[in-house]
């Protein structure tokens, strides 16, 4: 049993966006799959989805309560997940079979390695091996401010700080929609966002979102307008749903 796994909490993501995932994901599985949601509130999921409470994790009261931070509960040794986990963001869409995301090298931390000019990884699309790593919750639950000060995210602090053996995906699985995809001022004005051949999880980061890129909508003050502008990417109607 392939178990994949998203994390839900407080409302900036509505239900849908747990339920678009899942559909997705069980459309591209080939084994059997089961699908966690670690949440606050299991309202408005569908049936097949497994609501899941998100392991306890101690935040500061300000600054970081609303992060991704939160993440780190993952890692957690009572998780309650036997077997690998496959983690994706709830801003990701699947295009394409994701069973080798299980056959990549097993066992280990498998992360996206990120899109810029650093050696981290992206903790969007992330395999959790079995038994997590409790001195992740641990280390950052005793200095959570001096972790923020020394980190960037908490997926820099999960690349330099887990102790697992790591690997990163094949770049070509896991394109990041603006990192990798959207055409650049001002080609973005008049070309479509053309769906990758090999890839199997598209990432979105920040905005647009994947319903804002489906209508063509990028959300930015009007001197950005320029150059955060695309064209409705209509394969999403195909893929997000």
């Amino acid at each position: 049993m392939q178990t994949v796994a998203c994390m839900r909490w407080g409302t900036l993501y509505p239900p849908d966006y747990v339920n678009r995932l899942y559909r997705g994901v069980m459309r591209n599985v080939s084994r059997p799959t089961r699908f966690l949601a670690f949440t606050d509130d299991p309202s408005g999921l569908e049936a097949g989805i497994e609501p899941r409470a998100i392991p306890p994790i101690r935040l500061p009261a300000t600054g970081l309560g609303g992060s991704p931070w939160r993440k780190l509960a993952l890692w957690s040794r009572d998780i309650g997940v036997a077997g690998d986990m496959l983690f994706l963001d709830l801003d990701v869409v699947v295009v394409g079979s994701i069973d080798a995301f299980f056959d990549f090298e097993s066992g280990k931390l498998a992360l996206i390695r990120d899109w810029s000019a650093t050696a981290d990884g992206n903790s969007s699309v992330m395999r959790v091996p079995e038994g997590g790593a409790q001195h992740l919750i641990d280390g950052f639950e005793a200095a959570p401010l001096e972790k923020r000060r020394l980190y960037s995210n908490e997926q820099v602090y999960l690349t330099r700080e887990s102790r697992l053996p790591t690997v990163f995906w094949p770049m070509e699985w896991c394109p990041g929609f603006k990192a990798m995809m959207l055409p650049r001022f001002p080609a973005n004005l008049v070309k479509n966002v053309k769906l990758p051949e090999f890839a199997r999880i598209i990432v979105f980061t920040g905005h647009p979102r994947p319903h804002e890129a489906l209508r063509g909508e990028w959300p930015a003050p009007w001197y950005k307008k320029p150059y955060k502008s695309l064209r409705p990417v209509t394969w999403l109607s195909e893929h997000w749903r």
